[in-house]
């Protein structure tokens, strides 16, 4: 056999266990089984020209007994012609739970040579079987050994180990000479018929030469590169709006001892699916995930790539693409990169960088015109883009722009083109492309929450973030440089000044945001002085960012989980406040029903953080069983985006849903999905994981475990109950300098409680010697759970 493989550990990596000599040796079996018939299908075997047609039969009441583990010796074209044509009812090149075949095929022994058959049944089985084949052919093998417990893998297990040594490899994109080909042929780089252009910063000439270079070297491509002006205005990013390109990022330079330039771009990841950029918020969220895994270097690259469009592009931008230069998304980098910095050896230039970065960004961008609101201090999603954004379908704006036209008796499409030259000038469509684009920079696009509002709306969520700014600058400069920085250029702050700030924001917060009737944050329309009413899951933000009291947040948990808490995760707002769906008026994906991976990891940090453990567990669970009965029922996939209340992926709304498109195999998941799922599993006692393995369903384990279902605290906000989330720890010590949760911790604390609680270390300390970076790892915690964990029914087990 041509063919090598080598499969010492069954659940290695697929580069791992399809390589090295083949073994084809098998313990014997025990054949004997229950079966029930159902119905006749054609049968493949081992070769083509054994096709014939046997009954087929479902799985029986009673597994095979084996007393070795098995192995299927697969020649892969044969098997998967077999299984598509008996098991792939509708064509898609997946094996899911909507697919009518058998769901039973039979396969050589690698024991016997292939001389004898057994059985793989089940939907789960099978797609895995159909997805290790086309893992075996990435390898470039024809003919492979595949174990039968690596096809009945824990689907837990089999999940976090995908995305660990598969899925993020799949969403690493690097602008160096190879990754920029894949980069250029993107549809969102170009128009039909266009060059693909590369825009290089106006203060960067390592970038212009190397590109320079690059273009020249790959001919074929007719790339075009381009130098940007050293003022990016809205009026010149509007005039290249037909001259779609990506943007360069950070690349460590040096020289040869020729003194010829050595120019390596930095790898990053990218959300997935359609997008080969970098994106905004989706970064910080899959530098968690990449933390938790232990990828310290790529999750160091993304925030090296912040400080660089800072530097560079005046902005953290919405994607590194030319329609994104006027364009943010919402700030995570402090946090970001102090997380960066607790997994590197302690280089505190490193981190004086990131943080000089993140205080130009907040002066810059975030606390002045026009996203500023002088008068109540808070801020606004307010991009400087001028125009309709071009980034969207050609009829995106049709509905909005036909009004217009029709009142000047001309085409749509003519007006659009007199508008976009501005031969029209039209107050109202202005006004309206603001907001659309304030939307868009929010992340949150769409959601009637924002529509037609959103630029004059001081949202929960951007100033929780710009809080934990501010509260994280003052603990960074008073734990690693004593009380006051120099930035890199040259300027000096202090902790007491960004302390200030903090207060300041909080008490507006307070002011404008918080509703004590509700027991909820709000939206504050500053134009019409008003709190919104629109109820958003974004209220626990607060938690996460440390802001609310103590009083507010017991008022806040208990609102959020009656309002918020749906039966797979917390959904994005409640469906009183998105209204009634029509034909007219369609849903939106970001409101009721639809759930979110960032808001759901927000919320257990935050919730945990003010001890409210057992909910952020209860809500961990939801999310995940969600993610893992996708993966388990729809051959393994993992999407941008579920519908929590219905609990599927299977939907029809705005945009699509991004990592279902796949054949055979998924290799990348989604970014901040894959994320939320080995962070989550952190969250999650040994009981829970056990049970979530088996499949178990939330409403199932939470009555027979008798686990809380309210949203009463589990712990004091001083106390770590076991098993202690990824990050936690850390950020323990680092919100000891944040002012609104020290007050709060104070509310229910003595100072002889926990006198060292702000003096937590920065690493965790667990009885579970599974460590976040090895989710695999299943043994229980010795630590006492108290109402975290609550006994299992052995039925579940």
């Amino acid at each position: 056999m041509a063919d090598t493989q080598h499969n010492t550990d069954v659940h290695a990596p697929p580069s791992e266990y399809y390589s090295g000599p083949l073994a084809l040796k098998s313990a014997g079996i025990n054949r004997s089984r229950s079966r029930n018939y159902q119905r006749t299908y054609p049968q493949f075997h081992a070769q083509p020209q054994d096709t014939q047609t046997n009954v087929v039969r479902r799985r029986g009441s009673i597994d095979e007994k084996s007393r070795h583990p098995r192995r299927f010796l697969i020649d892969i074209a044969t098997i998967e012609r077999a299984i598509l044509e008996q098991e792939d009812t509708n064509g898609d090149y997946q094996i899911t739970i909507e697919d009518s075949g058998p769901k039973v095929l039979k396969v050589p022994t690698a024991g016997s040579n292939g001389n004898r058959t057994m059985e793989i049944r089940g939907t789960y089985m099978l797609s895995n079987l159909l997805q290790e084949m086309a893992l075996a052919k990435d390898c470039g093998l024809r003919q492979v050994v595949i174990d039968e417990d690596r096809l009945s893998e824990n689907p837990v297990n089999r999940l976090s180990r995908m995305i660990r040594t598969t899925f993020w490899n799949g969403l690493v994109r690097c602008m160096d000479e190879a990754g920029i080909q894949k980069i250029c042929a993107d549809p969102k780089n170009t128009q039909p018929g266009a060059q693909p252009i590369i825009y290089v910063p106006y203060g960067d000439p390592h970038a212009l030469e190397y590109y320079t270079g690059v273009a020249r070297d790959l001919a074929s491509l007719n790339i075009k590169v381009v130098r940007l002006p050293q003022d990016i205005t809205p009026q010149y990013v509007k005039s290249i709006n037909d001259q779609f390109g990506i943007l360069t990022l950070a690349a460590d330079v040096t020289h040869d001892a020729g003194g010829r330039l050595v120019y390596k771009p930095l790898p990053f990841v990218v959300p997935g699916g359609r997008f080969n950029e970098q994106y905004g918020w989706d970064s910080y969220f899959e530098a968690l995930g990449l933390l938790a895994d232990g990828r310290v270097q790529l999750a160091k690259n993304m925030v090296d790539n912040f400080v660089y469009e800072i530097q560079h592009y005046g902005k953290i931008l919405n994607a590194n693409r030319s329609y994104y230069l006027t364009r943010s998304q919402p700030p995570f980098l402090t946090d970001m990169a102090l997380k960066v910095y607790d997994a590197l050896d302690g280089n505190i230039e490193w981190l004086r960088g990131a943080l000089s970065a993140a205080i130009t960004e907040y002066l810059t961008v975030w606390t002045c015109k026009p996203r500023l609101d002088p008068a109540t201090g808070l801020s606004c999603y307010h991009p400087t883009g001028i125009g309709m954004p071009p980034e969207t379908e050609s009829t995106h704006f049709d509905h909005i722009v036909a009004p217009y036209a029709e009142r000047l008796g001309i085409e749509v499409s003519e007006y659009k083109r007199l508008y976009a030259a501005d031969a029209i000038h039209e107050p109202e469509l202005d006004a309206y492309f603001v907001h659309d684009r304030a939307v868009r920079e929010s992340g949150h696009d769409t959601t009637y929450r924002l529509e037609r509002r959103c630029a004059s709306l001081a949202t929960v969520d951007l100033n929780c973030l710009l809080y934990r700014y501010e509260a994280d600058l003052a603990s960074a400069i008073d734990v690693h440089f004593g009380g006051q920085m120099t930035a890199t250029d040259g300027s000096v702050t202090t902790a007491g000044e960004w302390r200030k700030r903090a207060e300041d924001r909080r008490a507006a917060m307070d002011r404008y945001l918080w509703n004590e009737s509700k027991g909820l944050y709000f939206d504050y329309d500053v134009e019409l002085e008003e709190q919104s009413a629109y109820e958003s899951v974004t209220a626990l933000w607060a938690l996460w960012a440390g802001c609310a009291s103590q009083d507010q947040a017991t008022r806040l948990v208990d609102a959020a989980c009656r309002r918020f808490e749906a039966a797979g995760g917390l959904v994005s707002g409640t469906e009183e406040s998105r209204g009634r769906i029509t034909l007219l008026r369609p849903n939106r994906q970001w409101d009721y029903p639809y759930g979110w991976a960032p808001h759901q990891m927000l919320a257990w940090c935050g919730l945990y953080a003010y001890g409210y453990a057992s909910v952020a567990r209860r809500l961990a669970y939801r999310w995940l069983y969600t993610i893992t009965r996708a993966f388990v029922d729809f051959n393994g996939v993992v999407p941008e985006k579920f519908d929590v209340v219905g609990m599927t992926h299977r939907f029809q709304v705005e945009y699509g849903n991004v990592g279902v498109d796949f054949k055979m195999v998924p290799r990348e998941g989604f970014g901040w999905m894959n994320a939320s799922y080995q962070v989550g599993l952190t969250y999650l006692t040994s009981h829970m994981r056990r049970a979530l393995g088996a499949l178990t369903e939330p409403e199932v384990f939470f009555a027979r475990a008798g686990w809380s279902t309210d949203a009463s605290a589990s712990h004091t906000p001083a106390s770590t109950p076991k098993p202690v989330p990824v990050f936690a720890m850390a950020d323990a010590r680092r919100l000891r300098g944040n002012t609104a949760l020290h007050s709060a911790l104070e509310a229910v604390l003595s100072p002889t409680d926990n006198p060292a609680y702000f003096d937590l270390p920065l690493t965790a300390v667990d009885d579970d010697p599974r460590s976040p970076a090895s989710p695999g790892n299943d043994s229980d915690s010795t630590a006492d759970n108290n109402s975290d964990t609550g006994e299992i029914s052995k039925e579940l087990l």
